[in-house]
């Protein structure tokens, strides 16, 4: 097994564009529906893939494209020095006071690495500054546990 990280940071409004963040029903609508919902699905089967928008589900992240992986661990421990660092980052822009706790910040990242040992994903999000939103994740792959069927990124 290995991890993949993902990070997105941007404005408040694009992140709640929830449509875009949730993939397509497996099923397209049947013959005869209403147009309109026969092109939203449609939209969306083709931009929830290739989007850079956090998926609403952690695992989703493994169909995105291959250029949005910001890092590929072996080590759980690695994966997690890297959300690490990155929280370190961008703590000084995080809106609440509370996210800027450092104790609570070397909590999530030792939490964390104990999820990644486990074969399980890791997601944190923070509010930013001006309002933005701040999407870390690290994904377990080589086969996702509760996803098999999406393909490694590597592969």
């Amino acid at each position: 097994m290995h991890h993949h990280g993902y990070l997105w940071a941007g404005p408040k409004d694009r992140f709640d564009q929830e449509a875009l963040r949730r993939p397509p029903h497996p099923e397209p609508p049947p013959a005869g529906s209403r147009p309109e919902l026969i092109r939203r699905y449609r939209e969306v089967a083709a931009e929830f893939p290739a989007s850079d928008l956090p998926p609403l589900e952690t695992a989703y992240w493994l169909i995105k494209p291959r250029s949005l992986v910001r890092g590929t661990w072996e080590e759980a421990k690695e994966a997690a020095t890297w959300l690490g660092e990155r929280l370190a980052e961008y703590a000084p822009r995080f809106a609440s006071e509370t996210d800027r706790d450092t104790v609570r910040l070397a909590r999530a990242v030792n939490a964390a690495a104990e999820r990644l040992r486990s074969g399980a994903d890791v997601s944190y999000g923070f509010y930013l500054e001006r309002p933005a939103y701040l999407s870390l994740a690290v994904v377990a792959c080589s086969l996702h546990r509760a996803h098999a069927e999406l393909a490694c990124p590597e592969t």
